[in-house]
């Protein structure tokens, strides 16, 4: 069990703060939805996040295979709905592969990918899509 603790800073301004390492984080609401977009907001972490765990999950099944991912590049786009309630309605995540991860079974990354732990916490009516490109 991981604890995050917080507080609202006002002008629409939070910090977090990891339990475990100390580590802290600022969040600002986007410019189109009231804010200054100093920040990540609450979803640009959503989409951060799915896109780190699927490079960490095929990072650990590729390690169990003898091969390190090092130089893997992601990049991830949110889109948001256009109708109410405001909510990610997509999230695209393109993975750039090292040359190593050749090496690996075919397809295994593919289904990793579509295995991580966010992926599968997300709702399903979040149009996600994972595009893996082979160096």
């Amino acid at each position: 069990m991981v604890t995050i603790t917080g507080n609202y800073q006002g002008d629409l301004h939070c910090t977090a703060v990891h339990g475990p390492s100390g580590q802290v984080l600022a969040t600002d609401a986007p410019r189109d939805n009231q804010g200054r977009g100093e920040a990540f907001s609450p979803t640009d972490l959503l989409a951060t996040a799915f896109a780190t765990c699927i490079a960490t999950t095929m990072a650990i099944v590729a390690r169990r295979h003898g091969v390190e991912l090092a130089g893997l590049r992601y990049e991830v786009t949110k889109e948001m709905s256009a109708d109410s309630p405001r909510r990610v309605s997509r999230l695209t995540a393109r993975l750039w592969m090292p040359p190593a991860a050749r090496g690996l079974p075919e397809g295994l990354m593919e289904n990793t990918a579509r295995a991580c732990p966010v992926h599968h916490s997300l709702a399903p009516a979040v149009d996600k899509k994972i595009e893996l490109i082979w160096d």
